[in-house]
């Protein structure tokens, strides 16, 4: 199968510190693909560059086989290790209006960020002001947001951080299950367990592939 995002030669210099150096990925409609390493080793930097939140330094990113343009709104669902979510919204708005931004009607947007809140466990907190949830809520918020929009890649940086086990279950069962749709799913990782539900595995360590996948 051709790759839906891929990246090559990739090296990512935002400061004095090369923080990734010749890395390459591609990832498949229908696979889940765990990023490991250690703290520091450039996961979260690899997933900001897939989606386009940075520029690399050398190498490119392509989407469909397309140079990914700078800026470009790539339409892909993003579980962001700061969560992404704006605080005085709450948990309902904060998955309905990146929905309505999309072109989606107001009552079908309010309808899916029901069934995304519901899926992770949060539908009784929907009218919940984000600042007021604990972290691993809001990161369940966050990862209900990126499902909502049904995308076809999904970017996830420790999705199942302050999790308890049943909830960490439930939520690799819902990426499990968005790849099994046919959407491309990257998800950085330390978590074995996390690492044992995807298709294959691309770790790295001080900015360089060791494993490549």
């Amino acid at each position: 199968m051709s790759a839906v995002v891929s990246a090559a030669g990739l090296r990512y210099t935002p400061t004095d510190r090369t923080v990734l150096d010749d890395v390459g990925i591609a990832v498949s409609a229908g696979e889940m693909v765990a990023v490991t390493g250690p703290s520091g080793s450039g996961k979260s930097s690899l997933l900001a560059l897939l989606a386009g939140l940075a520029v690399p330094t050398d190498g490119e990113v392509r989407v469909d086989g397309e140079p990914l343009a700078a800026g470009a709104d790539t339409g892909f669902g993003l579980v962001l290790q700061g969560y992404g979510l704006v605080s005085v919204l709450t948990a309902a708005e904060n998955v309905e209006v990146p929905l309505q931004a999309h072109g989606v009607a107001r009552d079908d947007a309010i309808a899916r960020a029901a069934a995304a809140l519901r899926s992770v466990g949060l539908l009784e907190l929907a009218d919940r002001r984000v600042e007021e949830l604990s972290g691993g809520q809001r990161q369940r918020v966050a990862v209900a947001r990126a499902l909502a929009t049904v995308p076809r890649v999904l970017l996830a940086d420790e999705p199942t951080a302050q999790q308890d086990a049943a909830t960490k279950a439930s939520l690799l069962a819902l990426l499990r299950d968005a790849a099994d749709a046919g959407a491309a799913v990257v998800v950085a990782t330390h978590d074995p367990e996390v690492v044992a539900v995807c298709d294959r595995e691309v770790a790295l360590h001080d900015g360089r592939l060791v494993l490549p996948g």
